[in-house]
């Protein structure tokens, strides 16, 4: 039967799962027509333009 032999010590254990926390930073593209950085396929949350044309009316 499969038993360790000695006690897995605290910093071995972390060490192991220390990749299973890391974050991710997020996608960012810039926008074409204003150049504020935004997430990709979504609209802009600055100029409201998405996919060569504007979905969101902004007033300036």
């Amino acid at each position: 039967m499969a038993v360790p032999k000695r006690k897995v010590s605290s910093a071995r254990q972390n060490k192991r799962r220390s990749n299973v926390w890391k974050l991710n930073a997020p996608a960012l593209v810039k926008c074409p027509k204003c150049g504020e950085y935004k997430t990709p396929h979504r609209v802009c949350g600055n100029c409201g333009f998405y996919n060569g044309r504007d979905v969101l009316k902004k007033e300036a």
